[in-house]
């Protein structure tokens, strides 16, 4: 019979196991919690004061003034851009992106963001990275208009390396029940106005980083499209939150449907919003593909539909409206400092396109 395995020897001395042994460092959260506090106390809104410590948090729907509102929830991480961030060092525009990904969605519902809660996850609690994502996080907070009023930092050893971290925020809005998107009244003929991304957001990054790696350039290396800024930080450039530019719009009755353009591109993100037997035109040759998208195009060797079913190609956000108010859209959109495009239109769909779809015309170009 094989011998059993002695089992390993147990602590000795004076002192008994802690959590911190295993790895987990209770005060250093505490403190961590209580450099957070005037972050998010900063970002106070009606309803809700921000404050953080309590086992959930408060938010008061009476504040908001709505007749028949209807709550809205989303959730989004950050995906594979986090390991850029950690090459470079810089993680607060990730704080952004977490923030843009979940509220981005709300407002394609028409819904104003209310708050979010973040959670982040680390190998070891780092104090210097955990505040700069969280300031991150009350930048875009501030960008919506939310509130972050609470969330929850892991420190989890043997799951994550040391050095590493994870992100994922959840988030709420409201809207009135009328006012829900997509309307119903979405037609042949509307119009389709693309409102510019900041650059790559947060979709397609395995794909960049492939690209990257197999070119043998690194991150801090000059951009080859701009001699002027390191490759890292185009790649790292935080998403653009579009609240500001359409809720105005949208409580105004001028807008049908928003899409908002991730993972998927303009392809399979836009039929989300359409109704059947509508089909949505989009000429190609509306708008001109940033730099770092026909860069990626280039050394990727990448057909025109990889690229727009992967990458948002310079379109952040999609808005379908009746001709009748294109004009006022056009002006006030860029008022709130995004570009806008009229990229094409909604079609009658042929009887060969069961569910909504979209057509192409023109090339991409740079």
């Amino acid at each position: 019979m094989a011998d059993k395995k002695s089992p390993k020897p147990r602590k000795t001395g004076s002192s008994s196991y802690t959590y911190k042994d295993a790895g987990v460092d209770i005060e250093a959260g505490n403190r961590l919690i209580s450099e957070f506090k005037p972050i998010a106390a900063a970002t106070a809104r009606p309803g809700a004061d921000a404050s953080l410590g309590g086992f959930g948090a408060l938010f008061d729907l009476k504040a908001l003034n709505l007749e028949d509102p209807v709550l809205v929830a989303t959730t989004y991480g950050v995906g594979t851009k986090l390991k850029i961030a950690l090459e470079l060092r810089q993680h607060r525009g990730i704080g952004i992106d977490l923030v843009a990904m979940c509220v981005n969605d709300l407002i394609a519902q028409g819904a104003e963001p209310l708050f979010l809660l973040d959670y982040i996850a680390m190998g070891k609690i780092q104090p210097s990275v955990a505040v700069e994502i969280v300031s991150g996080i009350a930048d875009g907070c501030r960008q919506a208009g939310c509130a972050l009023i609470g969330g929850e930092t892991a420190e989890m050893p043997g799951l994550y390396r040391e050095d590493d971290y994870d992100l994922a925020g959840f988030a709420v809005g409201a809207v009135e029940r009328d006012l829900i998107l997509p309307r119903q009244d979405i037609a042949e003929g509307d119009v389709l106005l693309g409102i510019a991304s900041s650059g790559l957001h947060s979709n397609g990054f395995s794909l960049l980083r492939k690209l990257i790696d197999d070119s043998g350039l690194s991150y801090w290396n000059p951009a080859p499209f701009d001699e002027t800024r390191k490759l890292g930080d185009y790649c790292i450039e935080p998403t653009r939150i579009y609240v500001k530019s359409v809720l105005g719009a949208i409580r105004a009755g001028k807008v049908r449907a928003l899409a908002h353009i991730t993972g998927g591109g303009i392809t399979e993100n836009l039929p989300r919003v359409l109704p059947k037997g509508t089909v949505a035109h989009i000429d190609l040759e509306a708008w001109s593909l940033p730099p770092i998208f026909a860069w990626l195009q280039e050394i990727g060797a990448l057909d025109r539909a990889e690229m727009l079913r992967t990458l948002n190609c310079g379109i952040g956000m999609a808005v379908v409206a009746s001709p009748d108010c294109v004009p006022l859209l056009k002006k006030s959109i860029p008022d709130s400092g995004d570009a806008v495009y009229e990229i094409g239109h909604i079609e009658r769909a042929s009887s060969a396109d069961r569910d909504p779809s979209v057509r192409y015309s023109g090339r991409l170009r740079s």
